[in-house]
């Protein structure tokens, strides 16, 4: 089924808002909890996210695609798959839809709904980390919807739950998640500044992926 234009752009607010609530949420929960120890932290803020990835994308999938992310949107423009009027259009509810996300768990938890990170994160092995995090998840998009798309939401989902841990950025991998997770002064902040370089490195990490697919998904005839 073919949904319009506007109900895609629903369920990419609604699925990034979500998502940001996920990993915003689970970071103040967790530092509440951990009582200091940033390993449990760390597990306590990296099962929901990869929950809440295979869940949003499992629901909203059969509706825009649940890309959720202006990163795989880019891929998939690029690839011809979407419009570039309807990417602009997801790009844009997918950021609207993280900002709201962190703004509903800022009322949650009883904190000040518009916040600025202090969170610093920066320095060449971050960015670096970025540019990998983001290459393996379009790698892993593009080469399971190749393979077994009925898997997608699962892989996507273990992807994201390990490269938490294989990062030394824990893995942002997302445009829409950095520019929420900057407006929060919580565990998952990062400060505004330290932004346009994540964004950059994720831009960067997701067209190698495509320019890689491009090779290694064709399948050739042999005469």
């Amino acid at each position: 089924m073919q949904y319009p234009d506007s109900r895609k752009y629903a369920a990419e607010f609604i699925g990034t808002a979500f998502l940001l609530a996920a990993v915003v949420g689970s970071g103040i929960m967790a530092e509440t909890l951990a009582g200091g120890n940033a390993g449990i932290a760390l597990l306590c803020n990296t099962i929901p996210t990869g929950a809440m990835l295979y869940l949003l994308i499992t629901m909203l999938g059969p509706i825009s695609g649940s890309h959720l992310n202006p990163v795989v949107t880019l891929v998939f423009a690029l690839r011809r798959e979407i419009p570039v009027a309807n990417s602009l259009g997801y790009a844009f509810f997918q950021v609207t839809g993280g900002l709201a996300g962190v703004m509903a768990v800022h009322l949650m938890f009883d904190l000040e709904v518009v916040q600025y990170s202090q969170q610093l994160r920066t320095g060449y092995p971050m960015w670096f980390a970025e540019v990998v995090a983001t290459f393996g998840l379009v790698l892993t998009i593009l080469v399971t919807l190749k393979s077994n798309s009925r898997s997608l939401a699962m892989t996507v989902a273990m992807y994201i739950t390990a490269a938490y841990w294989f990062t030394a950025s824990t893995s942002f991998a997302n445009p829409a998640v950095t520019i929420g997770r900057s407006f929060t002064d919580t565990y998952a902040g990062i400060q505004p500044g330290n932004m346009p370089a994540f964004i950059l490195s994720q831009v960067t990490g997701g067209v190698l992926a495509w320019l890689l697919c491009n090779w290694l998904l064709v399948q050739r005839t042999h005469r």
